[in-house]
């Protein structure tokens, strides 16, 4: 009869072997990586920069990868539904998510419930680009610079009007983080979508948005809108002479738009820092970096390190913004 110490040596060895062959299993996964297709989700409809990027991105992995990368829209619900069909996915690398930040970073405090855990079921890759948004009033408004939009908003407590795309919007994210900063009152008009409220800021039915550059850019240079900030660090390439909101008179109002490849948590590290590695290659080619700086954004590909220290950054901020405000999605 076998001793009992014998029998808990063999279940030890039988554990280690199990581990053992699944380390070199994951090794050569990881090694052969990819050996198929890969689905690139991309939480948005058709036609926004998420999926644009995605399509970049995808298009260049396709080629650096040697296999077909598909961009598979599934949007719906400020970006749950297609972020939650990547959070169940395999780890394998087959399939990724073309993230928003308020996927990440926002969402977790805007809806009552969420399908999956942004902070545990991801694994971040890199960051793809951002683009700042921008503080935009009509023309004929009374305040040339933001620090006269502040002013004018303290005197006037909640009778301005600030349009957004919809309630939990990034746009009505800007504005609310823009009223903390700048510890002003104005009243939030949401629309269903950014067109018609810059038709209705064009029409001088509201007077202002704070919104990406896509959007207003155009009717800024037509002279049919007035830009008074950027919320960035920096000024942006294509209007050098706006001013940041710093620069302006508002300390500590930096809001953007990014948008970054995760993958299910418990993917390889090896398969991580192999799309890591594509990817960042794919943000410094000058095609690339020409065609997107026209809309506004920035392409930046940093390391997943870096990546998940922006994630936990902005949803420390948009947690504190959000409750604040009291904003919660319909």
């Amino acid at each position: 009869m076998m001793s009992p110490v014998t029998r808990f040596g063999r279940a030890r060895l039988l554990t280690l072997a199990v581990l053992v062959s699944a380390c070199f299993g994951a090794a050569a996964q990881a090694q052969n990586y990819p050996e198929r297709p890969i689905r690139l989700i991309a939480p948005f409809p058709a036609g926004g920069l998420a999926d644009v990027l995605a399509r970049a991105v995808g298009d260049d992995l396709s080629k650096s990868l040697g296999q077909p990368v598909i961009v598979e829209n599934r949007a719906g619900a400020g970006g749950n539904v297609g972020a939650d069909v990547v959070a169940k996915a395999a780890p394998d690398g087959y399939t990724l998510l073309m993230t928003s930040a308020g996927i990440l970073s926002a969402n977790q405090f805007l809806y009552a419930a969420m399908p999956f855990d942004p902070e545990k079921d991801f694994v971040p890759v890199s960051n793809v680009a951002d683009m700042p948004m921008m503080v935009v009033v009509k023309q004929d408004l009374p305040a040339k610079t933001l620090a006269e939009l502040v002013a004018l908003a303290r005197a006037n407590p909640g009778k301005l009007n600030f349009g957004s795309p919809g309630i939990g919007t990034t746009g009505h994210l800007g504005l609310a983080l823009l009223m903390h900063a700048a510890n002003i009152k104005v009243t939030h008009v949401p629309y269903r979508g950014a067109a018609p409220a810059i038709t209705d800021l064009i029409a001088g039915q509201i007077d202002g948005v704070v919104d990406n550059p896509p959007t207003v850019l155009p009717h800024i240079e037509g002279g049919r809108l007035r830009a008074l900030a950027v919320a960035a660090k920096q000024r942006m390439t294509l209007l050098p002479d706006l001013p940041t909101a710093a620069e302006a008179g508002v300390a500590n109002y930096e809001a953007s738009s990014w948008f970054g490849v995760v993958a299910p948590a418990g993917t390889p590290p090896a398969i991580i820092a192999r799309l890591h590695k594509e990817i960042a290659a794919a943000t410094q080619k000058p095609a690339m970096r020409e065609r997107f700086a026209k809309t506004g954004a920035r392409l930046i590909g940093n390391t997943p390190e870096e990546f998940a220290g922006q994630i936990k950054a902005d949803r420390i901020m948009w947690g504190e913004v959000i409750r604040a405000a009291d904003i919660k999605a319909q």
